[in-house]
């Protein structure tokens, strides 16, 4: 069974919900900064910027806990 890590981020009326696993990492960065730079959504760079955090620190965290991907 692999564990899911989610970033979510209410804004106003707005829901950015993203579920990745550990492996997903850089993929959920990347999908994090395609959403700050599209202009059609509330989404900004400091967002991404929490959200990416958000991810550096539960990589860290599944990998202190012994649930990294190469287990």
């Amino acid at each position: 069974m692999h564990d899911l890590n989610v970033l979510a981020l209410f804004k106003g009326k707005d829901r950015y919900i993203f579920v990745y696993d550990d492996a997903g990492k850089n993929a959920i960065v990347d999908a994090v900064r395609n959403c700050a730079s599209d202009p059609a959504t509330a989404f900004n760079w400091f967002d991404a910027a929490v959200l990416t955090e958000r991810a550096e620190r539960q990589a860290q965290q599944a990998v202190a806990s012994g649930n990294d991907a190469g287990e």
